[in-house]
Formats: structure tokens, sequence, C-alpha cells
């Protein structure tokens, strides 16, 4: 299989890395650290690096904030993604995506039930989609979670979800070639 409708972009994307923990702080956030990590490996930047509280409306503000910043090409949460009373960020970012793309969970899950976790997968949750022609993910905060959506779905895909958007709009689509 070639993947030859990715040749034509070679701008890297500008990021934002929101961690979900009501625990986590710098030092100790080892998943957004991987994540900013695998992007840097690949040129891409990262304009926002944020760890936030698991709350519905602080999640919201967040995305609401980086979905309206014209450099922002992609957003990135991780953390918040399971089904206890405290996980809201799937609930959160949901209604800001325009367009929801449902293979990436479904892939996920499959990846995931393979390679990392077994039946676990069950409880994991896990979304991507378009908001405010960004694309937003939002995957689980596990380590493994994180470097298997990382290198298996994200970094693959990242330059094509956003060429893809940007290929109508006309402000924006003549700086992605």
């Amino acid at each position: 299989m070639g993947h030859c409708h990715h040749k034509g972009m070679i701008k890297p994307v500008t990021c934002a890395v929101i961690t979900v923990s009501d625990t986590r702080n710098k030092n100790t956030d080892k998943s957004g650290q991987a994540i900013i990590e695998l992007l840097k490996s690949e040129n891409h930047s990262i304009a926002i690096y944020e760890i936030i509280q698991d709350d519905y409306d602080l999640i919201q503000t967040k995305l609401h904030n980086a979905i309206h910043q014209d450099h922002i090409e992609a957003i990135i949460f991780n953390g918040g993604t399971g089904i206890s009373q405290r996980d809201v960020t799937i609930e959160a970012v949901r209604p800001f995506l325009q367009k929801e793309l449902p293979g990436f969970g479904e892939i996920f899950r499959y990846l995931s039930y393979k390679h990392d976790i077994g039946s676990a997968t069950i409880l994991s949750r896990a979304i991507a989609g378009v908001a405010n022609n960004r694309v937003v993910f939002s995957i689980p905060g596990s380590t493994g979670a994180v470097k298997l959506a990382m290198e298996k779905l994200i970094l693959p895909e990242i330059k094509h979800l956003v060429k893809e958007i940007h290929k109508d709009l006309p402000e924006r689509g003549k700086d992605i070639e």
C-alpha cells in the first residue's frame, strides 16, 4: 500500500498538547512529555503545553481557546478518558467536533487490544475529529496508550489530516504546500 497522497505536505504542524489529570505536574507527566518528544521528532512544533484538572468546563475552555488561535492546527488531549466519574474529557471534547473521525477510536481500540492491554480495551475511550478547522485528538493518558496512538495513528496521519482540512480554505490553504 502506498502513501502517495501524503507526499505534497511538507510543512510541520503546530500543536497544542493538553494533559488532563488531577495528579500530574510537568515533572511527572510522562505521557504529555512522550507526546511532545514524538511530535518534535518529526519536526512538529508545540505552541501550547498545559496540564489541567479533570474538569468539564476547564477542558471546554482550553479547547475553545486552542481552536481559536490562528497558528494552532492540531490539539492532542491525553487523560480523562476512562469510565470513572472524574473522567469527562470525551464528554467535554465531543460537542466541539463538527466532524468526528470514528475510525480513529475504532482502530486505536483494535491496536490496544492486540498490542497493549488485551480485553481491558473495552474500558478505553478515544476520539478524534475536526473543530473549527483544527484536528482534535483525545487519547487515554497511560504511556502505553499514548505511544500506541502517536506512533500508529497520529504521527502517520497528522499532516494529511491538516492538509485535508485546509485544502478548500482560501485564507489558510495557501501556506500548507
